[in-house]
């Protein structure tokens, strides 16, 4: 097979922007990092229908910001404020 004959692959110059952390408040990191569980609002926003935590690449959390969502959420479907399972 020559390489003539292999489809070639276009390479395109992407200009992706970055995501704005949403934990971020009024732009600035909140220190220490910490997700309040009583926050349904925004934690809702962190999980998807079935009840699961959305990935660091979807939400577009820092990896700080991503741990501190975790923890919120676990916490909150502890106390009964979120489902551990979704619809």
């Amino acid at each position: 097979m020559s390489s003539r004959s292999r489809a070639r692959k276009r390479t395109r110059a992407r200009s992706r922007t970055r995501k704005k952390d949403p934990i971020f408040v009024d732009g600035h990191r909140p220190r220490p990092m910490y997700v309040d569980y009583k926050d349904l609002d925004l934690l809702k926003k962190m999980i998807n229908r079935q009840g699961r935590i959305v990935g660091r690449r979807k939400s577009g959390c820092t990896a700080a910001s991503q741990h501190a969502v975790t923890a919120a959420v676990k916490r909150a479907r502890f106390m009964a404020l979120l489902p551990y399972v979704g619809e």
